[in-house]
């Protein structure tokens, strides 16, 4: 029997792989078989493509790479993941926690495009990966919502205020906001659960956020 598939998503800076780790010990101390996996796979080879996008290879500005493109870089990063790594585990019965999925790519590339074409680009996806490709679709996504100011000031802080760090998304504040609107569409209509994580700024503690999560998930996991 297949497992579950929890996915964390949110903006860049919010926290995913935090909340991530923190809902792996907590399944696992409620007896749970879980597995925790990251997108893109940096340590993977099948993270090239995504590298050299974000690093600027293709051009500096995301606009520089189509959303139907950027979208393959990603999507074949987690089929190669998939097939050579957690896919077994996965439909042996266990419970993967992705810390970003497919749903990025419904974040990041909409952002690029106009409202109008949302609806259009998010069936396109959707169907490419879990259709097409044959990877899992997800049993939840929890998007972790904050602000564009907190999110900048938690990188900031990650990369040492250095922001020759940060890749062309990060960079990129213009960007990021539009992505945040594009993450607000994207929960509403495919019914994300929404854990709120700042407030006029301010970042909410990392025990409340982590709470808010384990309580989405443990109804559809325990």
């Amino acid at each position: 029997m297949k497992g579950k598939l929890i996915v964390i998503e949110g903006l860049d800076g919010s926290g995913k792989a935090t909340q991530s780790e923190k809902l792996c010990t907590a399944l696992t101390e409620h007896g749970v078989n879980v597995r925790k996996v990251s997108f893109p796979n940096y340590e993977s080879p099948s993270s090239a493509l995504v590298k050299m996008y974000l690093g600027g290879e293709f051009g500096t500005d995301p606009d520089s790479v189509n959303p139907y493109a950027a979208s393959s870089f990603y999507a074949c990063d987690r089929f190669a993941g998939y097939k050579s790594d957690w896919g077994e585990f996965y439909e042996n019965g266990g419970v993967i926690v992705a810390d970003r999925y497919t749903t990025s790519n419904a974040i990041h590339q909409c952002s690029k495009l106009p409202k109008e074409k949302w609806d259009g680009f998010i069936k396109w996806l959707f169907d490419y990966e879990y259709r097409l490709m044959g990877i899992p679709e997800p049993d939840c996504v929890v998007y972790l919502r904050m602000e564009t100011e907190a999110s900048q000031k938690l990188m900031s802080g990650r990369y040492n205020n250095d922001e020759s760090k940060k890749d062309i998304h990060e960079k990129n504040v213009g960007y990021l906001n539009n992505s945040r609107i594009a993450a607000d569409y994207c929960s509403d209509v495919l019914g994300w659960k929404i854990v709120e994580c700042s407030s006029d700024g301010t970042v909410r503690p990392v025990e409340e956020i982590g709470g808010d999560v384990f309580n989405i998930v443990k109804d559809i996991v325990l």
